[in-house]
């Protein structure tokens, strides 16, 4: 199978900008870049499968350019429904940071940041060597400005189209970057680029997309309750991307597995086969889990996932570290307590909202606490039911999960 042909069964084409773009990358070795805005100091898991082609091509010898848009970054592109809120410099620049070191740890290749290039830039100049370029005709014809004409779209974000089309630019002019990868979003950016080097240089570049990547609703894959699973595992820790991962639906898990690892397709093909003759056992989510986390976390870290989602799953948290809890459970709602009775400890912390409540929870052994059901009402907590001198895990019926901590 070609490369362009793996890209293709894995599904991670979308639009091309050339036909010969096929011949090039199965049968040359190209320079390409792939880049991310600022706008948090990790990336999350909607980044990784376009960062993944990184790796991809570089496998087969091309050659990756990471950008970090420290000047994209402070104009931020627009959205489809209203603009950006502007970050501080300072902030942008703490992002900036976060972000490079990230790249170089997951990926090792070369990190530039468009800022370097931009930032010497005075306005006269813009608009004499690259806004005269751009027909406002065509800029107002590309979808994502589209959607925005009948909101609204300030010259701020009208703008970002043509400093992206900059980049592409200077990349190809200093280190013969010829190709521009990114998500399907950001089709009308990168075809203004490769515009931009023709009229400029008269040569040819070339760009793809990936599509997005999205549960079986729509909704972009790597969303939990509307919060991102970063990459970074202080932010999200390989228990969080675990449980995440191995809930992943059955419909899309070989979607998944093609674009967020890097097994064969006789290994993926291989894999669904043992997993459809027992889904209940989950065996192709355990395999996309156990990539993801080993190339994020290391081997260490996902063995560890595994532990601690086993010693919850059979009801042994006093197994885990006080670390250990305190990770898994650190969005759960949080409490302060000191010696109670258990009734009471349900009421103060609104875990139940009344003693009736509390009593009825208790009598139908939907209570548990440190994974030991509490079927008397009188019981009264004291050190010897807690983990490590301080911590209580409370979980009301099957999955409501709270964490108290003893006031000292």
């Amino acid at each position: 199978m070609t490369l362009f042909e793996d890209l293709k069964w894995r599904g991670l084409i979308k639009d091309i900008t050339s036909d010969e773009l096929e011949n090039k990358l199965n049968n040359e070795k190209l320079t390409f870049y792939i880049g991310t805005d600022p706008t948090a100091d990790s990336m999350h898991l909607g980044h990784l499968s376009s960062f993944l082609i990184s790796k991809r091509l570089a496998n087969y010898g091309h050659h990756p350019i990471l950008l970090i848009g420290g000047a994209t970054g402070r104009i931020g592109d627009p959205r489809p429904t209203d603009e950006r809120e502007m970050k501080s410099i300072e902030e942008i620049e703490a992002n900036i940071k976060g972000l490079t070191a990230q790249a170089k740890k997951l990926f090792g290749f070369e990190v530039v940041n468009n800022y370097d290039w931009s930032k010497d830039i005075n306005f006269i100049d813009f608009l004499r060597d690259y806004g005269k370029y751009f027909n406002i005709n065509y800029m107002l014809d590309k979808d994502i400005i589209k959607r925005r004409l009948e909101t609204g779209i300030t010259f701020t974000e009208f703008s970002y189209m043509i400093m992206q089309a900059l980049d592409f630019l200077h990349l190809f002019e200093t280190k013969n970057c010829v190709l521009q990868v990114a998500g399907s979003d950001q089709w009308g950016n990168i075809t203004a680029g490769v515009d931009l080097i023709r009229k400029k240089t008269g040569k040819e570049a070339y760009a793809f997309t990936m599509p997005l990547v999205t549960d079986s609703t729509g909704k972009k894959f790597g969303k939990s309750e509307g919060n991102a699973l970063w990459l970074d595992e202080s932010k999200t820790s390989s228990y969080e991307l675990y449980q995440f991962l191995i809930n992943a639906e059955d419909e899309k898990v070989m979607d998944y597995l093609k674009i967020y690892t890097f097994l064969t397709k006789e290994e993926i093909e291989n894999i669904m086969a043992k997993h459809n003759e027992a889904k209940e056992l989950r065996i192709a989510q355990k395999e996309l889990a156990k990539s993801i986390i080993t190339f994020l976390h290391g081997e260490e870290s996902y063995k560890r996932a595994v532990y601690i989602s086993e010693c919850l799953f059979s009801g042994n948290i006093k197994m885990l570290t006080e670390e250990e809890i305190l990770s898994t459970f650190k969005d759960v709602p949080h409490f302060k307590f000191n010696t109670c009775n258990v009734v009471d400890l349900l009421v103060n912390n609104n875990i139940c909202t009344s003693k009736r409540e509390a009593r009825e929870f208790i009598n139908n052994n939907a209570i548990t606490i440190n994974s030991e059901k509490v079927n008397d009402e009188n019981l009264i907590i004291t050190d010897s039911i807690l983990i490590s001198d301080s911590i209580l895990v409370v979980r009301k019926g099957k999955k409501k999960y709270f964490l108290g901590i003893k006031d000292k």
